[in-house]
C-alpha cells in the first residue's frame, strides 16, 4: 500500500503530461475593458494541437500559439458570460476538452431613458387631493445598467406648480394631488421630471435624463349661477345684489322692466362650461301682473297696478342640465305717476349743419361732428317711461325732431347761429321739459358720418370719417383764390391812401421826388460830383422873375399866404466855403447857387407846419438875391389860389 501511495502522484503525473491543461478556468472582467495581455496560457503536450471548440462564445476569442486571448470589448448588457471551449488533438483524435468561463462584470455606463419625451395629462377639477394623479408605471425611466438604483425629481416650469402636485417617493414617480384645482387660478401647469442613476450628484459616472410634463385642469361643474352683478367672497359663493324698479300705477308698461342695478341676468358659475340659464317664478307672482322671460330673464307686466303697492318677486336661475340653481328678489314698486317730470341731462346742447342743406338733413353733434345730435330727456323717478317721451322743437320752423334727432325742415340759404327750444313730453305722465339747441349753419361741411341720417327723404353723404387730405391741384386753386385776394386788398389800400393823403405827396411839378438815402445827412451834397440835374422850369414871363412859391394844388392844399420866414439855420453854409460841401437845408434865405435845395418851415414849428422844398438851376435863380428869397413870403401873400401858371414854382420843387 506504501508502494501504490508513492506511485499515484507519479503516475498522475504522468498522465497529465500527456494532456492538455490550465491554471484557471473562471476569471472577471470589467466590462469596457481592453487589455493586449493573454488572458491564459495552457500546457500543451508534444504532438498535440489546441483550438477553440464549437461552444466557444462566437468571436470572443482567440489562440496565439498556447496562449488564449479576449478577442472583443466585453459589454455586460451584450453578454455577461464568456465561454472559450479547448480541444487538444493528437491528429484527428481530440485527447482532452477544457472549458474557460470570463464573468463580465457590470459597469454604470448607461443614461437612463424616458419611454416618452413630453406626455399631457387631463385632471379633472374636482379632482380629491391625495390621489395619484399619473401611476409609478407611466413615469418610471429604464436603465440597461441592470443593477442601477434610478432617483426622481420633479422640477416646477409653472411658477406655483409644485403646490398642486408632487412624487409619492425619491424612487417612486408616481404623482400625487396635494391641494385643491382651481379651473380659474390655474389651467395648466408644466413640469420637469429628471431622473439620475446615483443619488448623489458630483459623482462619477453618474447619468441622467428628463421628460416635460403637462397637467391641464379640467373644469367640473362646482358653481351654481351667478345673478350680476356680485360681489366675489371667494372662488365657489357669489354674493349677488338684489334688483329694483318702479312702475306707474294705473299703465301697463309694453317693454321690459328697467330694473336697478340692472336688469335681470344669471351666469353659470362655472364659465368654462357656461350652461345656459333658464329662469321662472318661485314665489311673489300669484296675482299674475308680472312675467318672466325663460331664457332672457326680463321681466314685463301683464296687466296694470291699480294702486300703490310693492311686489316682492323670487327668481330662479337654473342651469339647462339642471344640475345646479341659485335664486334672487326683485323688488317692483308701483307708484302714481302724476306730476313726475322729464329731465334733460344738458341745459344747451351745440350742433352744426352745413348751409345750403336741405330739408331732413341731421345736425351733427358739435363735438362730435361725425355722429349725429341727440337730445335725450330721462324721466328719473319711473325710467321704463324714457320710450314714452316725444320730441319737438317750438320756436323754430327751420328744424324740426325725429325722435331724438334734430333734423333740417326747411332749405338753409344763411350761415349763422340758430336758436331752438326743444320740448320733451312724457305721453304718460304729461310731463314736460324743455331745454336749448345752439345750431351753427357754416359754409363748411360737416364732418361725414358713418352711414345715411335724417328723415323724410333727406340724407347725408356716407364717407369716411378722419383727417382729409388735399390734392394739388385744390391747394393750388386755394392759392390762386388767397393771391387774388391780397392783390385787390392791397389796390384797395393804396386807393385809400391816396384819397385821404394824395394832396401832401403830390409834387407841384407832377413829378416824384427823387429817392434820398437813409440818415441824416444830405447826401446830394457831400461831393461835387453828385449828379443834381432838376427838371428845366418853364421860361419865366419878361420882367419878372419866377418865384419860390409853389402853385396850390388844391383847395385842400394851404395858401402860399400862410408860409413864414424863420431864422436862419445856425448850420448855415458861411461864405467863401466850396460850393459843394454839405450845407444846411433850413434856411430862410434864397441861395442864388444851382442845384442847392433847401427846406423852407412855417413860424410855428410846433403847430401843422408848411414846408417847401426849393431846388431851382442857377439859370433861374439869377436875379432873385438875398431880399427876394427872404421877402418871397411876402410875396406870396398877393398870390392866391387863382394866379394859375403865372408864377410857377421850380421843376423840382415838392410842397408838404
Amino acid at each position: 500500500m506504501r508502494t501504490w501511495a508513492l506511485l499515484l502522484p507519479l503516475l498522475m503525473a504522468t498522465a497529465q503530461a500527456q494532456v492538455c491543461s490550465v491554471d484557471k478556468t473562471v476569471f472577471e472582467v470589467k466590462e469596457n475593458t481592453n487589455s493586449s495581455e493573454p488572458l491564459l496560457d495552457i500546457y500543451v503536450p508534444e504532438g498535440q494541437q489546441v483550438t477553440l471548440g464549437p461552444s466557444s462564445t462566437r468571436f470572443a476569442f482567440r489562440i496565439q500559439g498556447t496562449q488564449l486571448f479576449l478577442n472583443v470589448t466585453p459589454d455586460y448588457e451584450e453578454n455577461s458570460m464568456l465561454q472559450a471551449q479547448l480541444e487538444c488533438k493528437s491528429g484527428d483524435t481530440t485527447v482532452t476538452q477544457l472549458r474557460v468561463f470570463v464573468s463580465v462584470l457590470d459597469v454604470n455606463d448607461n443614461t437612463p431613458q424616458f419611454p416618452y419625451v413630453a406626455r399631457v395629462w387631463k385632471v379633472p377639477e374636482d379632482t380629491k387631493v391625495n390621489t395619484t394623479i399619473i401611476p409609478e408605471t407611466e413615469l418610471e425611466a429604464q436603465d440597461l445598467d441592470k443593477d442601477d438604483i434610478l432617483f426622481y425629481t420633479l422640477q416646477e416650469v409653472t411658477l406655483g406648480a409644485s403646490d398642486f402636485f408632487s412624487l409619492m417617493g425619491t424612487n417612486r414617480p408616481a404623482l400625487r394631488l396635494d391641494q385643491p384645482l382651481d379651473f380659474e387660478k390655474c389651467r395648466n401647469m408644466t413640469f420637469q421630471l429628471l431622473v439620475r442613476d446615483t443619488q448623489e450628484e458630483n459623482v462619477e459616472p453618474s447619468h441622467t435624463a428628463t421628460a416635460t410634463l403637462v397637467l391641464e385642469v379640467q373644469p367640473a361643474d362646482l358653481r351654481p349661477p351667478w345673478f350680476l352683478p356680485c360681489t366675489y367672497s371667494d372662488a365657489y359663493v357669489c354674493i349677488q345684489a338684489q334688483y329694483q324698479g318702479t312702475v306707474p300705477t294705473g299703465h301697463k308698461l309694453p317693454g321690459a322692466l328697467v330694473l336697478q342695478p340692472g336688469p335681470i341676468y344669471a351666469v353659470d358659475g362655472d364659465w368654462a362650461i357656461s350652461q345656459p340659464i333658464v329662469y321662472s317664478f318661485m314665489k311673489g307672482h300669484e296675482d299674475g301682473t308680472f312675467s318672466i322671460d325663460a331664457s332672457t330673464g326680463n321681466l314685463t307686466m301683464s296687466k296694470s297696478v291699480p294702486s300703490p303697492k310693492t311686489f316682492l318677486l323670487v327668481v330662479k336661475g337654473e342651469q339647462a342640465d339642471h344640475g345646479r340653481y341659485s335664486v334672487t328678489q326683485v323688488m317692483v314698486e308701483a307708484r302714481d305717476a302724476n306730476g313726475s317730470l322729464p329731465r334733460f341731462p344738458e341745459s344747451l346742447y351745440r350742433g352744426t349743419v352745413a348751409r345750403g342743406s336741405g330739408v331732413g338733413v341731421a345736425v351733427k353733434d358739435a363735438a362730435a361732428p361725425s355722429q349725429p345730435l341727440r337730445i335725450r330727456a330721462q324721466d328719473p323717478e319711473f325710467p321704463d317711461l324714457n320710450s314714452a317721451i316725444t320730441y319737438q322743437i317750438t320756436n323754430n320752423s327751420n328744424f324740426r325732431m325725429d325722435g331724438e334727432a334734430v333734423l333740417t325742415n326747411a332749405l338753409l340759404v344763411h350761415t349763422g347761429v340758430f336758436y331752438a327750444e326743444v320740448e320733451a313730453k312724457n305721453t304718460v305722465t304729461s310731463g314736460t321739459a324743455t331745454t336749448v339747441v345752439e345750431i351753427q349753419v357754416s359754409e363748411q361741411e360737416p364732418a361725414p358720418t358713418a352711414g345715411t341720417s335724417g328723415a323724410g327723404g333727406g340724407s347725408t353723404t356716407n364717407k369716411p370719417s378722419g383727417d382729409q387730405r388735399f390734392s394739388a391741384v385744390e391747394m393750388a386753386a386755394l392759392g390762386g383764390v388767397l393771391g387774388a385776394l391780397l392783390l385787390l386788398a392791397l389796390i384797395a389800400l393804396m386807393v385809400l391812401v391816396h384819397k385821404l393823403y394824395g394832396h401832401r405827396l403830390k409834387c407841384c411839378s407832377g413829378k416824384a421826388l427823387e429817392p434820398q438815402p437813409q440818415g441824416f445827412d444830405n447826401q446830394a451834397f457831400v461831393s461835387e460830383e453828385a449828379n443834381w440835374a432838376p427838371a428845366p422850369s418853364p421860361s419865366p414871363r419878361p420882367g419878372r422873375p419866377p418865384t419860390p412859391e409853389p402853385v396850390t394844388p388844391g383847395p385842400t392844399s394851404p395858401s402860399p399866404a400862410t408860409l413864414h420866414h424863420v431864422p436862419e439855420s445856425p448850420a448855415a453854409a458861411r461864405d467863401g466855403e466850396d460850393p459843394a460841401a454839405v450845407r444846411s437845408i433850413l434856411t430862410k434865405e434864397r441861395r442864388p447857387e444851382g442845384g442847392y435845395k433847401a427846406v423852407w418851415f412855417g413860424e410855428d414849428i410846433g403847430a401843422e407846419a408848411d414846408v417847401v422844398v426849393l431846388n431851382e438851376p442857377a439859370s433861374e435863380a439869377d436875379g432873385a438875391g438875398d431880399s427876394g428869397s427872404e421877402g418871397s413870403g411876402d410875396a406870396g401873400s398877393d398870390a392866391g389860389p387863382g394866379r394859375g401858371t403865372e408864377d410857377p414854382p421850380g421843376a423840382d420843387s415838392i410842397y408838404f
